[in-house]
């Protein structure tokens, strides 16, 4: 039984330039990069650091968001498929049953903290020949304002659901429940995104949408939470001396972001990976706990650094 207050979720694609069409999903990438590269600018501005540095870092970081988060949902979701198909893990297409164009569909986000955390231990002692604690400290601060992005743009994509839920939160992600075959097949609209659209408003196929059940959106629920931790973060760099203490930043931002994770992963419908053979959490929740234990690790341990006079 659905709710009539349930919004019905059947978004665009992205902006349709005509000759070329804008992905949601990848515009908030890059203005999860962008606006990282913005936040990071002011901070090596207050740091005194050379911002040439600052172009190199956002090139690794980009790579190793992009690489890691890839290697992520290969690795702890989708092995058994990848490890036939080691072709399709790095390239957007897939080879059988047929020639298709896929695009990268699957990206970790444990996969992108563990290969951030290993860039940052390459790039500290390489290129800023700093402690890479302290570029943990501040390279967190624009990673959770991505956080954001990333999960609206996995909303615009209808990816990340909920569990099915009676509540008026529940939203009705139509092309999670149908794919773009299954509309054109049930209503008999050859376009795929007219097939949807026919589904979400027209009344005729009334009974199509009534089978979409509303679900948690947990994409927003996580984008949401993340505000916060981001704000946290900002607020205790600019305004407090805490990021004098090192490692305090870094673990506190684990222990934040993870946390969020662990507990929206409740509401999520699972992701596959390994939770069957451990059962009692979902993979995500086992991936989450390891990082909240290093996080409260770095928190309890952060030290000032001792002031030569």
């Amino acid at each position: 039984m659905t709710n009539a207050l349930n919004l019905v979720w059947n978004p665009p694609t992205g902006i349709d330039l005509g000759f070329f069409v804008i992905r949601f999903y990848s515009l908030m990438f890059v203005i999860a990069f962008g606006l990282g590269w913005y936040i990071m600018k002011n901070i090596f501005e207050r740091e005194n650091e050379s911002l040439e540095k600052l172009d190199s870092l956002f090139i690794w970081t980009v790579l190793a968001t992009l690489i890691g988060a890839r290697l992520g949902h290969v690795l702890f979701y989708d092995w058994e498929y990848y490890r036939n198909h080691l072709l399709e893990i790095f390239l957007p297409f897939r080879f059988s049953p047929n020639f298709e164009f896929t695009g990268f569909q699957g990206l970790a986000s444990h996969g992108a903290a563990i290969s951030i955390i290993i860039t940052m231990y390459y790039f500290s002692k390489n290129i800023m020949k700093k402690s890479q604690l302290w570029m943990l400290d501040r390279i967190v601060i624009p990673v959770a304002s991505g956080a954001i992005f990333v999960r609206l743009g996995n909303f615009f994509n209808s990816e990340i659901v909920g569990k099915e839920t009676e509540s008026p939160l529940g939203i009705k992600f139509i092309k999670d429940h149908f794919s773009a075959n299954d509309a054109v097949n049930e209503t008999q609209i050859t376009n795929s995104k007219e097939a949807y659209h026919a589904i979400a408003t027209n009344p005729k196929f009334a009974d199509l949408l009534q089978q979409v059940p509303a679900k948690h959106p947990a994409q927003l629920y996580e984008a949401f939470c993340y505000i916060f931790v981001f704000a946290i973060l900002f607020f205790l760099y600019w305004k407090t001396s805490v990021r004098e203490k090192t490692g305090f930043l870094f673990g506190l931002f684990l222990v934040m972001l993870w946390s969020v994770r662990f507990v929206v992963e409740y509401v999520k419908e699972s992701q596959g990976g390994f939770e069957s053979a451990l059962g009692l959490l979902s993979t995500g929740q086992w991936l989450s706990i390891p990082f909240i234990l290093i996080g409260l690790y770095y928190v309890i341990t952060a030290q000032e650094p001792l002031h030569h006079s």
